[in-house]
């Protein structure tokens, strides 16, 4: 695990890169806005993913206990009418996993879950989620881009997540300072052709409906 921990006039801009999904437990610690796990994905499953249809990759938006994911997962991919395979079983397997391992780093009750098939520019200006933190995991298409944002100013320096790295940032709601100085952002893709799947996880505590 490599760790760049860094404060900017009064603001966290480290980012903890991971060996694995346990080392993701790095933004826990003082001066760090995002936590990356630069894993690599098997090269035959990304073609698989790369491949598919736009219209039959899997989509999803719901609020969950923990243990109901992969059902959920599960579900999306039957509703897509993806046939079973073991590159479908990796996508399911996957999905459960790192919700598994953010919900144990949250100590969340309840995730919130997308599964998101992104044709557009969606979320292209850079910003902080209104969350504690978010995991975003892009298994499709360009990463979403991050950077340090110096007194409410956009990026100068702007650094792309790699596809199939699941990357988590702090929020605005993090408890305690300093508070997080890294922007993200959807990289623009408008009129290139591209589809991306992106997978989003946020902590809930209390939700209203939740299955």
């Amino acid at each position: 695990m490599t760790l760049a921990r860094e404060i900017l006039h009064g603001a966290a801009i480290g980012v903890g890169v991971a060996d694995c999904a346990d080392d993701l437990d790095v933004i826990a610690r003082p001066g760090v806005a995002a936590a990356l796990w630069q894993r690599r994905v098997d090269p035959d499953w990304q073609a698989w993913i790369n491949g598919l249809a736009p219209e039959t990759l899997p989509q999803l938006r719901v609020i969950l206990r923990p243990d109901r994911v992969r059902d959920a997962a599960r579900a999306a991919c039957d509703a897509a009418g993806l046939d079973a395979s073991a590159a479908r079983d990796w996508l399911i397997e996957d999905i459960a996993a790192l919700a598994d391992r953010f919900t144990g780093l949250m100590r969340a009750r309840f995730l919130r879950l997308r599964l998101d098939v992104i044709e557009t520019d969606a979320c292209r200006r850079f910003h902080i989620d209104a969350v504690t933190a978010r995991l975003i995991c892009t298994y499709r298409g360009i990463g979403t881009q991050y950077g340090i944002s110096v007194d409410g100013e956009e990026p100068r320096r702007v650094f792309t997540t790699p596809t199939g790295a699941p990357l988590v940032l702090r929020g605005t709601l993090w408890p305690g300072d300093p508070p997080s100085g890294l922007l993200h952002r959807s990289p623009p893709i408008e009129g290139s052709g591209e589809t991306r799947l992106l997978l989003v996880l946020d902590p809930v505590d209390e939700p209203k409906e939740a299955i």
